[in-house]
């Protein structure tokens, strides 16, 4: 990474820092959701992505890491960073066990198959008297969004380094040669099946993290909320729109998606619900690799950018 470039992160991340301090409680909030978001879209990248694996169960992962820490606070009093870590273990098992299984389906039966995990989850967790049935759990209340500003922050953070290291690493070409070519990366030496697993396990792990700061923020769960799949297509939108298998696309997408989502929910409700809809088909449509690839190219196309995506990927 060039020294300018570096520099110039570290000072938006220190800015970033400083809004708990000087914006109101609603910036604050409204910060914390999209950072949440930005971190999950991050998670997501990995196995769709650089690995082309489109996941629809990453929000069980989530629900995992939520649950953790709400059964651990909830049930046996324990300290958020205890709860946390057995979310994060819980969404790590789980991926790599589920891993082993699922990842050897590809395309669109992947997709499906990875679709029905949250409806599988959230009907196994409503059942389960440690995590309160369908009822969910109340975790202990605690007044500080600066904290979880400040550790929703550092997890995008550690996320884009997570993402930025797979860039420029060993294993994160080999994930990138899995995309492309899955079989000719077996042919190169790859352990296809290890670096799709421990891809996915990374996924999981920054995705639980998530879940588990969201649910203490949030101080009440159930197996509706936190298994929700409409969070699952939120994730692959921010990261597609701002485009996937780079390092700071599903950020980008993230803060430029929610900050337009929240104006026309403020100002025009009945068109917010439209909004990710709307996104889909031009994203798909006109700029299919999302603004990472369009900014490196639209200064020397221009308006041919978008006419030659429309002819590349025409039905």
């Amino acid at each position: 990474m060039k020294a300018w470039l570096a520099l110039a992160l570290v000072v938006i991340v220190a800015g970033l820092a400083t809004v708990p301090w000087i914006g109101n409680a609603v910036v604050v909030q409204f910060g914390i959701s999209v950072l949440l978001l930005a971190a999950v879209a991050q998670g997501w990248n990995i196995i769709g992505g650089f690995t082309g694996y489109p996941s629809f169960g990453n929000s069980v992962f989530y629900g995992l890491g939520a649950y953790g820490v709400a059964i651990a606070m909830a049930q046996f009093q324990l300290p958020f960073w205890v709860g946390l870590l057995v979310g994060l273990a819980l969404g790590v098992v789980f991926a790599g066990v589920l891993g082993l299984a699922v990842l050897r389906l590809k395309g669109h039966y992947f997709a499906i198959c990875t679709l029905g995990l949250a409806f599988v989850m959230t009907a196994i967790v409503s059942n389960l008297e440690l995590a309160g049935t369908n009822i969910g759990l109340v975790l202990p209340l605690l007044k500080s969004e600066v904290l979880f500003y400040e550790l929703a922050l550092g997890l995008v953070v550690l996320a884009t380094l997570v993402v930025y290291w797979l860039s420029r690493s060993r294993f994160g070409l080999g994930l990138i040669a899995i995309r492309e070519n899955e079989e000719g990366a077996a042919v190169m030496g790859v352990n296809t099946t290890l670096y799709k697993v421990l891809a996915f396990m990374l996924s999981a792990a920054i995705t639980s993290l998530a879940g588990g700061i969201y649910a203490y923020y949030i101080t009440f769960i159930d197996p509706v909320s936190v298994f929700d799949i409409v969070l699952n297509v939120k994730m692959i939108i921010m990261a597609v729109f701002g485009g996937a298998g780079s390092v700071f696309g599903p950020v980008i997408g993230a803060l430029v998606l929610s900050a337009i989502s929240e104006v026309l929910a403020t100002r025009i409700t009945s068109l917010a619900s439209m909004f990710f809809g709307v996104v889909i088909v031009v994203a798909v449509v006109f700029m299919p690799r999302g603004i990472a690839h369009m900014t490196r190219h639209l200064r020397g196309m221009g308006w041919r950018y978008f006419i030659e995506n429309v002819r590349s990927h025409r039905i």
